[in-house]
């Protein structure tokens, strides 16, 4: 769609044309319009940043706020209104001093090294899965039997929620994602996986397990220094962005590898790679294709443009991952590129705290999958869902 910015002010969030590619919008904007105004799902507008320095250097500026109750703030969907209609919300919509608070709680659980000590788990996990996908016989759905399932285990498993509920966590986080929902259907998906939160969280002040939510209770909760509804706030954060992003970028990891041979080839002939290939993908793909919402406290100057105090920002991870002014041929899929400082997870106080995790957990499932099954192939029978806030597939069938 070309988008003639002296005239006509284009709706956000853009189409996809291309299965792997950003929406085309984002270079033509960059190129003359870094900064531009949009219009959002309920006809508010909003400033979306395109350029790479832009979008690091407002993620990491105090002068805009992450707080999703500020006049101005930008709603890219009815689902994400939905989340912050609650008393409690995320701390991923809070400011400092209450977000670094409510995170600081959380980090232990996600440093490096503690995430390392979960390699046999994780490893014991994708296994499972890897088996459930020969067993599901060719052709095979690989986001059902293996995408989805393997970091929705590992987050139930670390949280401390049973697996077996995995169907009603996957459902209503579908809901709340996703913009084929109301705002009353998603604002519900809210409700009850807080209150089947609040229910696990009494279950485990009787019979406390080696867990996140476990310890939340006991050494934070018990001593009056976090509040029932956080609790449930942080663990409904961890529950659903815990297994949502990975699950995609598990899924359009392996659409991704084996069409690029060449790459995939490199690889195989070099497993030490693994880590460089994860880097790459994450910002090949930069599944975060809503952008980062942000709202300005004060008049702020990007570039040639002046952003005022309340008006909304839309930082697009997903454009600046694409700038050809940082990363050379950015449409080219290279696992050697160095250096490849991506903003797949964020930039600042707000970045992706799990991100230690889905690092381990991409590693590990794309590893084991393709040594598992050396073989494998895609059908070329696949269905994408750019509806959701994060970019990824519905199915993918592969035979081997």
């Amino acid at each position: 769609m070309p988008v003639d910015t002296q005239t006509q002010i284009p709706a956000f969030p853009f189409d996809r044309t291309d299965d792997l590619a950003p929406p085309r919008e984002y270079e033509l904007l960059r190129g003359n319009a870094p900064a531009a105004r949009v219009t959002l799902y309920n006809g508010a507008e909003a400033w979306l940043l395109t350029r790479y320095e832009d979008v690091k250097a407002t993620l990491s500026d105090h002068r805009f706020s992450a707080a999703a109750r500020n006049p101005g703030f930008p709603f890219v969907s009815a689902a994400l209104r939905a989340s912050v209609g609650q008393k409690h919300i995320p701390f991923l919509r809070l400011d400092p001093p209450e977000h670094d608070r409510l995170r600081r709680m959380l980090s232990r659980e996600f440093i490096v090294k503690r995430i390392d000590g979960l390699r046999p788990a994780i490893e014991s996990i994708v296994d499972r899965f890897i088996e459930q996908l020969l067993a599901a016989g060719e052709p095979a759905d690989l986001i059902s039997n293996f995408a989805l399932p393997i970091p929705s285990a590992v987050i139930a498993e670390l949280l401390g929620v049973p697996y077996s509920d995995h169907e009603y966590f996957q459902e209503r986080g579908r809901r709340m994602l996703s913009s084929e929902f109301t705002l009353e259907e998603s604002a519900r998906a809210v409700v009850e996986l807080r209150e089947y939160l609040g229910e696990l969280a009494d279950r485990k002040l009787a019979h406390p397990g080696d867990d996140v939510l476990s310890r939340l209770v006991l050494e934070r909760e018990s001593s009056g220094e976090l509040h029932r509804e956080d609790l449930k706030s942080s663990a409904l954060l961890l529950l659903i962005a815990g297994h949502e992003t990975t699950a995609n970028m598990i899924g359009l990891g392996v659409y991704t590898l084996p069409r690029h041979p060449d790459q995939h080839a490199l690889l195989r002939s070099d497993p030490e790679l693994i880590g460089k290939v994860v880097e790459e993908l994450l910002r090949f793909l930069s599944i975060v294709h809503t952008g980062v919402p942000r709202v300005a406290l004060e008049d702020v100057r990007i570039g040639d443009t002046l952003i005022r105090r309340g008006e909304g920002v839309i930082a697009s991870v997903t454009a600046a991952n694409w700038d050809g002014s940082t990363f050379a041929e950015p449409q080219r899929f290279d696992i050697r590129r160095e250096p490849n400082r991506h903003l797949a997870f964020g930039f600042g106080i707000h970045q992706c705290l799990g991100q230690p995790l889905a690092r381990k957990e991409l590693e590990i499932a794309l590893t084991r999958l393709f040594d598992r099954i050396p073989t494998l192939r895609l059908t070329g029978d696949q269905t994408f869902g750019p509806e959701k806030s994060v970019y990824g597939l519905h199915s993918l069938r592969v035979t081997w």
